[in-house]
């Protein structure tokens, strides 16, 4: 109910604008009609007097005894073809010549306006009462072959005739306002209405209140956010967009190209193809960024783009202590659920008496354990990258696989600038991915293979499985997201990941199947890459 009385008040208001206007542009051109018809029929009078002032057969009746015999006829032709209300010819005494009514030639011409052409020589338009009523003449002199004024032509139209034209015009403009309004009321309410629910029924205060709350949001959030209308160009950026991107603030970056400010931004990208993109890493000048782009839509048709991002430097501080935890977790998981298996055995075997079954166990566990605890330290002095192996390695324990390393792997001289956080996502991601298909190939023998070698270049790591291989079709799309071999939710993303990961260091993985019959996924990292772009 609300919403009608404003709509109505609304058109109501604009139907009284427009009334206004209408009535003030109505006036201006009647008046301006009527100005001009009367200038446009001034002109065409005194031309048609020219004209009959300057034939010969006009000029050469003046030296006849009874020069209206040739004239008058003359006179009537051209009115009746010209549609003036009167062409009379008068001698230099104001005498007719000529006349619409034949009775009044030979009498004295009225209106008392022929003076500027019989004395000063002058052809010009004038408004006067005559015989026939009041009129706009147009009088031209007549001269003889010696240049002298020897009679006068008045062509006139009744002004009563102009008027009646006038009126019609009025008429018309009268309807076109009436017209005009009425439509103008009928798309004023559709207009007001059409109003409400663009800006989705809110009134005006409520709209300023919004855009109060939505600069403090803005400001609030620790991310950098900039958007884009569907021309590519800037309609908002936040402070937070400003330090990040070292954006001068002198400058009104309103407006601007995003390629201005961002010259490899992939956001006019996303207003092509209509996709979000998340978690995207992105540098600019020294600054690592993760970027989210994610398009802005009006019903099907998208007006715009906007993108959060924030530096790499903290996600990457934040996602090294949730991976350190995640690790250790993962690792104490793993050895509480083996340990207690093996200490039930123990248990059991005790039990039985078999006490010295019980010892050699023991023993055989130790050793073994010592064992892989030294290679690591002996093959990969990186705490990091050697937690993540032995978690792993408890983690097959567990599952009852076969997690051989090996003892050729050397992982010694990994470059300072290499990301460990990088290299982790890969072996963790891989080794989850041969677990998983040794696991759903059911052979009786489920063994994964983890070759590690830091010889030249590059750092090269080598993950091979027992499980039942990799279809060719997939070799070209097996590192998609959300593309995957096996069953199931939530799949297809820890390639994906290891790929994403690889990539940013440069370097890039490669997929075969074994003889065995399983997988070979081979990671390649150079030691010395060029700079991430």
């Amino acid at each position: 109910m609300k919403a009608i009385k404003l709509h109505t008040k609304m058109a109501l208001f604009i139907c009284l604008l427009l009334l206004i206007v209408l009535g003030i542009l109505g006036s201006y051109f009647t008046h301006m009609i009527s100005e001009t018809l009367e200038e446009q029929t001034g002109k065409r009078a005194l031309h048609v007097a020219t004209t009959v002032a300057e034939m010969p057969a006009i000029r050469e009746a003046f030296s006849l005894e009874n020069p209206s015999s040739v004239i008058q006829p003359i006179a009537e032709d051209v009115r009746i073809k010209t549609g003036a209300e009167f062409v009379v010819v008068g001698n230099k005494d104001s005498i007719r010549y000529s006349h619409p009514i034949p009775e009044r030639i030979g009498k004295k011409m009225v209106g008392g306006d022929n003076d500027r052409a019989l004395i000063k020589g002058e052809s010009y338009v004038s408004k006067a009462v005559g015989s026939l009523g009041p009129s706009l003449r147009g009088k031209a002199p007549i001269f003889d072959e010696n240049g002298e004024v020897i009679g006068i032509v008045s062509v006139g139209f009744l002004l009563e005739d102009i008027e009646t034209i006038e009126k019609h015009y009025q008429f018309k403009v009268m309807f076109l306002v009436v017209f005009v309004l009425a439509i103008g009321t009928i798309g004023s309410f559709y207009i007001s209405k059409g109003l409400k629910k663009a800006i989705f029924g809110l009134e005006p205060h409520e709209i300023a209140s919004l855009f109060v709350e939505k600069h403090a949001i803005l400001e609030s959030v620790r991310e950098g956010i900039i958007a884009i209308n569907n021309n590519g160009n800037i309609t908002m950026v936040n402070q937070q967009a400003y330090d990040i991107l070292g954006m001068d603030r002198k400058k009104n970056w309103i407006g601007q190209s995003i390629h201005e400010v961002i010259p490899n931004s992939r956001m006019v990208e996303v207003l092509q193809t209509k996709e979000s993109h998340f978690d995207e890493e992105l540098k600019i000048g020294n600054n690592e960024l993760i970027v989210n782009r994610v398009p802005i839509f009006n019903g099907d048709d998208i007006i715009g783009v906007v993108s959060s991002f924030r530096k790499k430097t903290e996600i990457d501080q934040l996602t090294k202590e949730l991976t350190q935890v995640h690790r250790y977790a993962e690792a104490l998981r793993a050895q509480t659920h083996e340990y207690s298996n093996k200490l039930n055995t123990i248990s059991g075997l005790i039990q039985l008496g078999s006490y010295q079954e019980a010892l050699d166990f023991i023993h055989k566990e130790t050793v073994e354990y010592q064992t892989i605890i030294q290679q690591l330290m002996r093959a990969v002095p990186d705490t990091m990258i050697a937690a993540i192996i032995l978690g792993k390695y408890n983690r097959a324990h567990e599952l009852k696989i076969d997690l051989q390393i090996d003892e050729e792997s050397s992982m010694k001289d990994i470059p300072p600038h290499i990301h460990r956080e990088k290299l982790v996502t890969i072996i963790g991601n891989l080794l989850d991915n041969a677990f998983d298909a040794v696991l759903a190939a059911n052979k009786k023998e489920k063994t994964v293979h983890l070759f590690m070698t830091d010889i030249g270049d590059d750092l090269i790591f080598e993950v091979e499985d027992s499980g039942n291989g990799i279809p060719e079709e997939f070799f070209d799309q097996i590192f998609q997201k959300g593309v995957s071999t096996k069953k199931g939710e939530g799949r297809g993303m820890g390639l994906y990941l290891a790929n994403q990961a690889a990539q940013y260091l440069n370097g890039y993985i490669t997929v075969e199947n074994s003889p065995q019959g399983g997988a070979v996924f081979t990671v390649v990292i150079p030691k010395r890459g060029k700079e991430h772009e």
